[in-house]
């Protein structure tokens, strides 16, 4: 193991992610290829159905946890310290996560107002965290603990209603022979083909049909060859799921995936996520205490959600299998936020102006040449039909205003989401300007909601 500390103290002060992306608008995202990812005969009505959840849902729970918690310095720990197979499993026996409990996870998620869950059952490390057939690299069978954790939240999940996906590594693999991405062991070369075969579509099958109703399964890094192979067996095992945007070989997926970023448009007529850290790494990674504050957070899922995409939001539990403090605290916050106002970021639609999100730059220009988005954090809109949502971030004292651009009808009542009493507020229109007056204080010192009721237009 001397070998092993000294490649993690070489990499100790290195952040770990999926795969970095930078701000991008809605018209840099993947252009859309033929091929589907609903059965190719799915109507609109049939894929609305299909996605109506999610749609309703805004908010989510990802959770990166594998074997790399014990090294604790991150899910690319054995890539980055280039640690050779043999050495990396020998993390296994170290592996006894005996605080892990499913329905103290699912409590958690669903006090912070989450509606969905989705967990690695198997990141790029190539350790199954769930009980598998394929091998013995998987917690059941190479670890101490004995017991299968996918098991065990899908049965908390079902019992608090919580929706549960699974993420899945089916492009990089440092463990197994012809896996992908490894370099740095002889023991990592092998077949691709093989590997496709003997590894991800029976892993695959299992996760999708061992756990009683799954709904997302979430991909990561895409691949080509072996994607038509992969969608065929998830169409065979659950036409009904939803999948994200990351199985490549054309396939387009559900969702697009965002990662650690907003983008400044949305995407419009697209189903969209935003998955992003509460620190700096996915995996946990012992040293790293620079967690979000609750303003952030908070402010990320309203601007995220009145760009009408879902928030999914990761932790990233310890080799005991806790969830951090400084990972819990902020989401329970959100919690009791949602609690309060959840009504204007469950089920709602986009915004109906754009503008108050930020604008693009005249003069600067990104990595691809493209002008960068200067986000405005004064407020945000969110809607449903008869209700326009003001997400207030910036308290203007005694009045609100601004320009409806012709885009909303007739205000017949304004209030407080907090107010119980919905006591009116007074509203004026001059020309095309709105103004509302507000009360003395803002009732959330983060985000107060001003709730428009309007006729139809």
């Amino acid at each position: 193991m001397k070998t092993t500390h000294l490649l993690l103290s070489l990499a100790a002060t290195l952040g770990c992610a999926i795969l970095p992306f930078t701000p991008a608008r809605a018209a840099d995202a993947p252009v859309a290829k033929t091929k589907p990812s609903a059965t190719p005969t799915e109507t609109k009505e049939h894929k609305d159905a299909r996605m109506a959840w999610f749609r309703e849902a805004r908010f989510g729970m990802f959770i990166h946890w594998g074997l790399y918690s014990v090294p604790a310095r991150g899910e690319w720990i054995m890539c980055k310290a280039k640690i050779p197979i043999a050495e990396y499993a020998a993390f296994a026996p170290q592996f006894n996560p005996v605080k892990f409990n499913a329905d103290e996870w699912v409590k958690i998620a669903k006090d912070a107002g989450m509606k969905y869950i989705v967990i690695t059952s198997k990141h790029h490390d190539g350790f199954a965290m769930f009980r598998t057939k394929v091998d013995e690299y998987n917690i059941y069978d190479a670890t101490p603990f004995k017991r299968d954790p996918l098991k065990e939240l899908a049965e908390a999940c079902r019992k608090q209603g919580i929706k549960l996906g699974f993420y899945y590594s089916q492009n990089l693999d440092w463990h197994h022979p012809g896996g992908g991405g490894g370099e740095w062991d002889p023991a990592q070369k092998g077949d691709p083909e093989k590997y496709v075969d003997e590894i991800v579509i029976p892993q695959v099958k299992e996760i999708l049909t061992n756990y009683g109703e799954i709904s997302i399964i979430w991909w990561d890094i895409a691949s080509g060859f072996m994607a038509d192979r992969i969608y065929k067996t998830v169409m065979e095992c659950n036409p009904n799921i939803i999948m994200n945007s990351r199985l490549g070989g054309g396939y387009r997926g559900d969702t697009q995936t965002c990662e650690q970023f907003s983008p400044a448009q949305g995407f419009p007529g697209r189903d969209w996520e935003t998955c992003m850290t509460i620190n700096r790494n996915w995996g946990y990674n012992k040293d790293d205490k620079n967690f979000k504050s609750t303003e952030t957070l908070l402010r990320n899922l309203i601007d995220i959600a009145s760009k009408g995409g879902n928030y999914l939001l990761n932790v990233g539990p310890d080799a005991e299998g806790v969830i951090p403090a400084g990972e819990v605290q902020p989401i329970a916050e959100i919690g009791k936020w949602l609690k309060v106002n959840g009504e204007a970021i469950y089920g709602t639609s986009a915004t109906l102006f754009g503008e108050e999100c930020g604008v693009f730059s005249d003069t600067e220009k990104d990595k691809k040449g493209h002008p960068v988005f200067n986000p405005i954090w004064n407020w945000r809109c969110t809607a449903r039909p008869g209700k326009t949502y003001i997400h207030i971030l910036q308290w203007p004292g005694a009045e609100f205003t601004f320009d409806t651009k012709g885009k909303l009808g007739a205000v017949t009542k304004a209030y407080m989401l907090a107010d119980s009493n919905k006591t009116p507020l007074t509203v004026t229109m001059d020309g095309g300007k709105l103004t509302v007056t507000l009360p003395e204080k803002a009732p959330d010192p983060i985000a107060s909601v001003l709730v428009l009721e309007t006729a139809a237009k």
